[in-house]
């Protein structure tokens, strides 16, 4: 998670703000209560990204903000014209960045490959609990990873939630018992 943190601020060339990350093993139900906090009533817009490795499968899940993609665009040189256009390609470009790196850097810590599948575009200008609605039904508990980012000096916040499928909890339990050994 740390590693995305620094990939982004390196790109930026930013401080970027990187709290604890909060675990959980959760209902999936419940993922819509974890994220309350960020919906505050403000619309935002998400990218889900499959990933898979031997016995380990999961979504990322990067919802961003819309009132951060004027301030990214600014980052990012490009030519912000407050069309869904730009702000869907400003939202691919920080969802590759963002989660390629933490996949990266939990794959190296745990010696495995990651797979990963297409970024799909679960929605634009929508509250949270819309983007996430479609999801909810695939899985009963998950192993579930939340990664707030924002950015010093800058309104951009935007959140990484790391989604483990229940039947990938075995495999990553034996791996983080090696490593604890």
């Amino acid at each position: 998670m740390g590693r995305a943190g620094d990939l982004l601020a390196r790109l930026l060339d930013v401080f970027v703000e990187l709290p604890i990350p909060n675990v959980n093993f959760i209902e999936v139900s419940e993922v819509r209560m974890a994220l309350k906090d960020v919906e505050a009533n403000e619309s935002t817009s998400g990218v889900c990204q499959g990933f898979i490795s031997a016995g380990i499968s999961g979504e990322a899940l990067l919802i961003l903000n819309d009132s951060s993609f004027k301030d990214v665009a600014s980052l990012m040189n490009y030519q912000y014209d407050d069309d869904a256009g730009t702000e869907l390609e400003l939202l691919m470009d920080l969802a590759n960045v963002l989660i390629g790196a933490c996949l990266k850097g939990i794959s190296e810590q745990l010696d495995i490959d990651f797979s990963q599948g297409h970024p799909v575009v679960l929605g634009q200008n929508r509250r949270i609990s819309e983007l996430i609605a479609n999801n909810a039904v695939k899985w009963k508990r998950t192993l579930a990873i939340e990664i707030s980012y924002s950015i010093e000096n800058y309104s951009i916040k935007c959140d990484l939630l790391l989604l483990f499928t229940e039947k990938s909890m075995q495999i990553l339990n034996n791996k983080l018992a090696y490593l604890l050994e």
